[in-house]
């Protein structure tokens, strides 16, 4: 499995050996970036979602574990690089993947490489698994992918969704979210829970729908007050709902 990892280490010349390490015995590794501190580390983190942080334990103006408390919500994996032993324990309670020792034997760091590799195949596993949005009709939940998971989002609270190119909008009582997929993705979980297509753009749940107006297409209301137009096309569809 291809990985992308971000290498930590204050000395240059540890970073190279790293980046050298991986280029050669690790070539499914694919290093985003160096940082030499902690900052410049959490900068990094800005720009990119790494699958792995080699990371040195001593730093200038803070070590790895100040590092990590800035970053709680992480979703990379952590393979810790240091010349000293003692920091295992710490290491095991900041939940790292693996601990290299410095000078790094080639042989642990592609068991390392092969280690993350596998949690983060187990993890699409689960995430094509679980994460095509899909309803569960006995609890009326659907599943949502987002970066570093998932979120379940109860049905009944959705109001609609929009189309936006290869995005789909979901607005629901409360707040909205983006999800990377299309509007057709969700229309064909969630049209035998009561959503229809009222137009190109909008997939509507029928028990929000509050009015109706007429006109070529006409328009519907919403609980919320959002008004949204119907096409002629999907009229019909519509109001056969209310029949």
């Amino acid at each position: 499995m291809n990985l992308t990892a971000i290498v930590v280490d204050d000395e240059a010349n540890s970073r190279a050996i790293i980046r050298n390490y991986l280029g050669k015995y690790c070539p499914s590794v694919t290093v985003l970036g160096e940082a030499a501190s902690v900052q410049e580390t959490i900068t990094l983190l800005a720009q990119h979602t790494p699958d792995v942080l080699f990371l040195d334990v001593e730093m200038p103006y803070g070590n790895a574990f100040d590092l990590l408390e800035q970053v709680p919500d992480r979703s990379f994996e952590i393979v810790f690089v240091t010349a000293y032993d003692h920091y295992a324990v710490d290491a095991l309670n900041a939940q790292a993947t693996y601990y290299l020792l410095k000078p790094i034997a080639i042989d642990n760091l592609i068991k390392a490489v092969d280690h993350v590799s596998h949690i983060r195949q187990r993890e699409k596993e689960l995430q094509d698994a679980v994460l095509i949005p899909k309803v569960t009709t006995a609890e009326g939940k659907i599943t949502i992918p987002q970066q570093d998971g998932f979120e379940v989002l109860k049905i009944s609270d959705i109001l609609y969704c929009q189309a936006d190119d290869n995005y789909t909008k979901i607005y629901l009582d409360q707040g909205q979210k983006l999800v990377s997929k299309t509007l057709k993705y969700f229309e064909d979980s969630l049209s035998t829970e009561g959503f229809v297509r009222t137009h190109k753009s909008f997939l509507v749940n029928v028990s929000k729908i509050t009015r109706y107006r007429k006109g070529k297409g006409g328009s519907i209301v919403l609980s919320s007050g959002k008004e949204l137009a119907v096409s002629s096309s999907k009229k019909g569809v519509l109001l056969d709902y209310f029949k």
